[in-house]
């Protein structure tokens, strides 16, 4: 007769849990090394030594690994952003706080994934994932705090958050593409940029 091992409930989860991290961190390997277009899910199956139904009882695509990846990511940067809301006294001082301390995180990030091809192409950006969403509202919720502060300040807090962070995250794609990933220049570029324009911003010799 067949018998059935039951796990407790506290033992499953510790599974799952175990199962979705071996997955993510063979998934940042694979995107790492092939590029995420020619990483396969059968190449992330391999790479976690999981089975192929194992991988499909948590994830339905590379996509979904990629955006749990992505919400990960999120999740460890959100409090490091709320550090930097609870000193913001004015709109610039917050905005370069908050790009740096991004930058640092993205800079600190990459250098946990293996050098991909260079014809590997970019990585793409994740879909509004829990987390992802969770940060635009911080950005939102402090943007708020700051203008309020100031009347003659009255902008469209939407559009200003979701500008600043779109910036922020190209400008942070192609910083960590080039071969010296430079943070202060990188954040300065992106704080011109957003409060003055393309005039104010810094020239370079030709």
């Amino acid at each position: 007769m067949t018998q059935i091992l039951i796990l407790p409930p506290g033992k499953r989860e510790q599974t799952k849990a175990a199962n979705r991290l071996a997955i993510l961190d063979a998934a940042r390997e694979v995107f790492g090394e092939l590029g995420f277009e020619a990483a396969t899910v059968r190449d992330i199956v391999r790479r976690s030594g999981l089975s192929v139904g194992a991988f499909y009882n948590y994830y339905r695509s590379k996509e979904e690994v990629f955006d749990a990846l992505a919400d990960d990511g999120a999740r460890r940067f959100k409090p490091i952003l709320q550090a930097q809301s609870a000193k913001a006294t004015d709109f610039e001082s917050y905005l370069r706080a908050a790009v740096s301390a991004y930058f640092d995180f993205l800079a600190a990030e990459r250098r946990t994934w293996p050098p991909g091809p260079a014809e590997g192409g970019p990585m793409p950006h994740a879909r509004n994932t829990p987390e992802i969403l969770a940060v635009f509202e911080e950005v939102r919720r402090v943007f708020t705090v700051i203008m309020g502060r100031d009347v003659s300040a009255k902008v469209d807090i939407d559009f200003l958050a979701a500008s600043c962070i779109a910036v922020a995250r190209e400008i942070g794609d192609r910083m960590i593409e080039r071969p010296v990933v430079d943070v202060p220049a990188a954040t300065d570029f992106v704080v011109r940029l957003i409060l003055g324009g393309v005039p104010n911003l810094p020239r370079r010799d030709s």
